[in-house]
């Protein structure tokens, strides 16, 4: 197995944690304990999970990490999908996240079916 940190998708999910704090850090106050501390937690899981799913000693154990870093970026979608219609951001930083979190999550789907493969090879 490989370590985390050779993997593509855990570069690319820390990444996204970055520019989520970056983003969230400019939300107003009244926000620190909502959207943002959401979105934080949301974004710093799909790297997490990534790495904590690679350092288990089964691919069936990095299977269901990576699923649930899958969930992850579902619930950061849908977290930057609320704060584009609520307007705490504009549409371009907004069109940026929404991008890599769908090249992210693609990038999840083939490292959970090669995995998947490689178990019935």
């Amino acid at each position: 197995m490989k370590s985390h940190k050779d993997l593509d998708v855990w570069k690319k999910a820390l990444d996204l944690s970055v520019e989520v704090y970056r983003l969230t850090g400019s939300f107003p106050k009244d926000e620190v304990y909502a959207m943002t501390s959401q979105m934080r937690r949301a974004a710093v899981s799909i790297a997490s999970n990534i790495a904590e799913g690679a350092a288990r000693r089964t691919d069936k154990d990095f299977i269901h990490f990576l699923h649930t870093a899958l969930g992850s970026a579902s619930e950061l979608d849908t977290q930057i999908e609320i704060v584009a219609r609520v307007g705490l951001a504009d549409k371009e930083k907004i069109q940026v996240l929404q991008s890599e979190v769908g090249v992210i999550s693609k990038m999840l789907c083939g490292l959970i079916r090669s995995v998947e493969n490689k178990k019935h090879d």
